[in-house]
Order: structure tokens, then C-alpha cells, then sequence
């Protein structure tokens, strides 16, 4: 009884160890992150903002989309370890009660999942799932965690990728012109990257780009 209940004190460590990298991966901070990314490198500044402000602006923008499914997680969570969890947080009974509420907590998530993923890579990860385990092909359905997030994860790179080809064609546009008319000026030794920086700069203020970002990456999630 001892052994087990010691495993599910590791089991719980190792599952908290993993946590970050799990969140990150089920939240809306892998579409929001990429696409920040494609907006550095569109405007021709990869180090503009820094990464870490960069990051950050991912973060803050994935809590307000997730705040729901994380107060819904909550919800779930909270009460097992109220009524379980005794003052030591490594105890036997603390650990039952936070694997009884992350259990709970886990249909919160799978609807988020479920809402995002494009039925596509839902379907392509379901085909996948079921040639791994052949032996039990129908134990397997597109509401798995294993299935839904890969699909999530599949789709949200798409989506990122969709709105970074849209966000690079304006700049785009900026550096052929500029390009254009320093070729026509016969000023082959300038730079046509570093004349066009300040109009892409210029026409990324004057749109109001980040606001434009902000409102459509969080109001996509809506």
C-alpha cells in the first residue's frame, strides 16, 4: 500500500515537471507565438521586438483566451483538493486528490480541443492512433487527448501560417517598389532592405498593426 501510494507521489512530480510544457501546447500561445514571429520577420527586423517581449505579449494574449477553460479547469480542480488534500503537499492523500481533479479537470480542455482542431487533422491523427494499435482499432475515437492534440497543434500552425502569408504580402509590396525605384534611379549601391525598413515601419504604425493583431488573434478564440 506504501509502494503505490509513493508512486503516486511521483507519478504527480513528474506530471507537474511536464505541466509548462503541456499548457503550452494545448493553449491558444502556439498559434499567437508564431504568428509574432512571421510579423518580426515580415517587417525585416527578426530581433525587433526582443524575444522575450515578444513572448511575453504571447503569453498575456494566451491568458485572456484561456481564461475560461482555466476557470473551468478550476472549477473541477478545486473541490478534490479542498476536500482531500491534508497540509502536506507531497502526502499520499494530497496526491489522490490532485490526480481525482486533474481527471475531472481534463473535459474543460478536450472541449477547447475539440472546438479548434480542424476536422482534418482530427481524422488524420485518428487514422494514425488506430494503425498504432491495430489489436483495438475502435477503442480509439477523435475525442482522445492523444488524437485532439496533435490535430489542435496541426491546426493552429495552419492558421498561424495563413495569417503570416497575409501579413508578409503588404511588405512585400513595400520592398518591390522600393527595389523599383532605386533600380530606376540607378542607386545599385543602397540597400533597397534598408530604405524600405522605415516605410514598413511606417505603414505598420499608421494601420495600427498591433491592435489589429491583438483584436484578431484573441477575437478568433470567441
Amino acid at each position: 500500500m506504501v509502494g503505490a501510494s509513493s508512486m503516486k507521489v511521483l507519478l504527480l512530480l513528474g506530471a507537474l515537471s511536464i505541466a509548462p510544457f503541456a499548457v503550452l501546447m494545448v493553449t491558444s500561445f502556439v498559434k499567437i507565438a508564431t504568428v509574432l514571429a512571421l510579423v518580426r520577420t515580415a517587417i525585416g527586423v527578426p530581433d525587433v521586438p526582443p524575444a522575450f517581449v515578444a513572448t511575453g505579449l504571447a503569453v498575456l494574449l494566451s491568458i485572456f483566451v484561456m481564461a475560461p477553460t482555466g476557470e473551468a479547469v478550476w472549477r473541477e480542480v478545486s473541490p478534490a483538493i479542498e476536500r482531500e488534500a491534508s497540509g502536506d503537499w507531497l502526502s499520499p492523500r494530497t496526491a489522490d486528490a490532485l490526480l481525482e481533479g486533474t481527471a475531472r479537470a481534463r473535459e474543460p480542455v478536450r472541449v477547447f480541443l475539440e472546438k479548434h482542431a480542424h476536422q482534418k487533422d482530427r481524422a488524420l491523427f485518428l487514422d494514425l492512433a488506430r494503425k498504432a494499435r491495430p489489436a483495438s482499432p475502435d477503442a480509439i475515437t477523435d475525442r482522445d487527448l492523444g488524437v485532439l492534440i496533435p490535430a489542435f497543434v496541426i491546426s493552429e500552425l495552419g492558421e498561424a501560417f495563413e495569417i503570416g502569408f497575409m501579413l508578409f504580402v503588404p511588405f512585400l509590396v513595400v520592398d518591390l517598389v522600393v527595389a523599383t525605384i532605386l533600380s530606376a534611379l540607378g542607386m545599385f549601391m543602397l540597400s533597397p532592405l534598408a530604405v524600405s525598413l522605415p516605410f514598413k515601419l511606417l505603414l505598420f504604425v499608421m494601420v495600427d498593426g498591433w491592435h489589429l493583431l491583438a483584436r484578431g488573434l484573441v477575437g478568433a478564440y470567441s
